[in-house]
């Protein structure tokens, strides 16, 4: 029907429109040349010219890369085996893609929990924080917008979806976003239509939920010690909201039983060859966020969740004061993100949204508090640990929000020809903006190739990267080492054949005391 065919047309929309907006950003920004795009494009170009398990590390002869999350670049490595793309190109249609399956996922979060504004959590991933409209307003150049919003709080990274578009790093961070958007919609799916759904209906779901979660610490390990206790909640939320069924249905809670189970059943090769050095332990922070700059982190979402409890703080002003002795201690960031959580908490609906809500909060307050000790170092200690858990925290928080504003807008009315030329009109404008604000970071472009620019800066490398490219059967490489993020180490970085020694500093993270 023409019904049916207006709604498959919706979905495709939904993945196609970012993709293609990202594939015109990547044309024009295509270059494999700054930042992780080196370390990304090289395990991408070893899984893809020694397809094994566990793949070869191209920076450290004789090395495997089990001592790294490494399944997102062997998703993609794949699919360019597959289609019989190089992996020079592989390399830029990876973060289309990784939009494309974002803005669906969160998309269908739009259907499950609104009426009407359905879009509204898409724009999670089309976002600046706070702090880079500060410094579009004060006048900063381009660049230092871009990169100035992502350290915000001092000796830290603070990213958002938009930023990691933009910058084009094929990082696990990045690739991880879609699995994470996908896991949350599948759980709060299960919240909703649990009792609905046939034995059949939960088996599948839960499944998907398990491929789902057990994927998370081989693309990026970091969000597991988030999605684990996210599942265990929205476990824990169902059981709450359904628990009075039948006894002829109580084998049902069997099937939700078995997603941490099989999470880890299927991926056990990968648990079992990973050698990571991990972390340290738990350190107590003694050097908090200042108030400032973790507003111009999470200032919109704390912004719109505080508006969203005024009713609550207008009724019991007398909580506020649970966020007193955060403030007494020196601990302001800490204090200002309780306020919301404590009338959040005090509701006891634990709807979607509050849940959502609380759990992005208790996220942002840990990190205040605690850190993962790892080897970056006495200045940069706790910068991976907000880097990696600010990201959930912003769709978690972000989803919330968006939800909240789709209630504020419900009963908005728009004419009815405005509103059929209205996403038409965003959509024009959406996929004019990559070349309008002319997102170029100084290299050559307009080719989907990450490679190509080497021809007309560094011809004779060029030359011979795609001889060896080529060259059949297994090899080792000797290269220069000169640091990192420099132009050394291009040649393993490119061609994926393990050289003796990469970029030192990466192999020192990875393997600790041995690297």
């Amino acid at each position: 029907t023409r019904e049916r065919l207006r709604s498959s047309l919706r979905w495709d929309a939904a993945f196609l429109i970012p993709f293609l907006f990202m594939l015109e950003v990547r044309w024009i920004n295509p270059t494999i040349s700054y930042a992780e795009k080196f370390m990304d494009h090289a395990f991408l170009a070893s899984i893809m010219r020694h397809p094994v398990v566990p793949p070869l590390d191209p920076w450290y002869a004789g090395g495997t890369l089990d001592v790294y999350y490494y399944i997102g670049y062997w998703i993609n490595g794949a699919l360019g085996l597959a289609s019989g793309v190089p992996s020079t190109i592989t390399f830029n249609l990876a973060l289309p893609t990784v939009l494309g399956l974002a803005t669906v996922s969160f998309y269908a979060l739009g259907y499950l929990l609104l009426d009407r504004h359905r879009w509204l959590p898409v724009l999670i991933l089309l976002i600046p924080n706070p702090s880079a409209v500060y410094l579009l307003l004060t006048g900063a150049p381009w660049s230092d917008i871009l990169w100035g919003s992502t350290r915000t709080i001092e000796s830290t990274i603070n990213e958002y979806p938009l930023f990691s578009m933009l910058w084009g790093d094929l990082h696990p961070h990045v690739m991880g976003l879609f699995n994470q958007v996908f896991l949350l919609f599948l759980l709060i799916f299960a919240y909703m239509r649990w009792g609905d759904l046939s034995m059949r209906g939960r088996a599948i779901l839960c499944g998907l939920a398990a491929l789902s979660l057990g994927s998370m610490p081989g693309i990026n390990s970091w969000d597991v010690l988030v999605y684990a206790p996210v599942t265990l909640v929205f476990g824990f939320l169902i059981w709450r909201r359904y628990g009075n069924f039948s006894r002829d249905e109580e084998k049902s809670w069997m099937v939700l039983a078995t997603v941490p189970p099989l999470a880890v059943a299927a991926y056990l090769p990968f648990y079992i060859h990973l050698n990571s050095p991990g972390v340290g332990g738990i350190g107590f922070v003694t050097t908090p966020s200042a108030p400032a700059e973790f507003l111009l982190v999470h200032g919109f979402f704390l912004a719109i969740l505080i508006a969203a409890c005024a009713p609550d703080i207008r009724e019991r002003p007398y909580l506020l004061l649970a966020a007193l002795p955060f403030l007494l201690i020196g601990y302001p960031a800490a204090a200002i993100a309780t306020v919301p959580l404590v009338y959040l908490v005090v509701r006891r609906r634990f709807s979607v949204t509050d849940t959502l809500a609380i759990l992005g909060l208790l996220i942002i307050i840990a990190t205040e508090f605690l850190y993962l000790k790892d080897n970056m170092g006495e200045v940069y200690f706790r910068m991976n640990t907000v880097f990696k858990f600010y990201i959930p925290a912003w769709i978690l928080m972000g989803t919330a929000s968006s939800i909240i504003i789709g209630g504020w807008l419900r009963n908005i009315r728009i004419d009815r020809q405005v509103a059929k030329v209205l996403p038409v009109l965003a959509v024009m404008i959406f996929l004019a903006m990559p070349f309008a604000v002319s997102i170029d970071f100084g290299y050559e472009g307009r080719t989907l190739d990450g490679a190509a620019y080497l021809w007309a800066s560094h011809p004779g490398d060029a030359a011979a990267i795609a001889f060896l490219r080529d060259l059949p059967g297994d090899h080792i490489i000797v290269e220069a080492e000169g640091g990192d993020y420099t132009y050394y180490s291009r040649v393993s970085t490119f061609t994926g054949i393990p050289t003796v020694l990469g970029m030192p500093f990466h192999e020192y993270m990875w393997r600790g005391d041995e690297g």
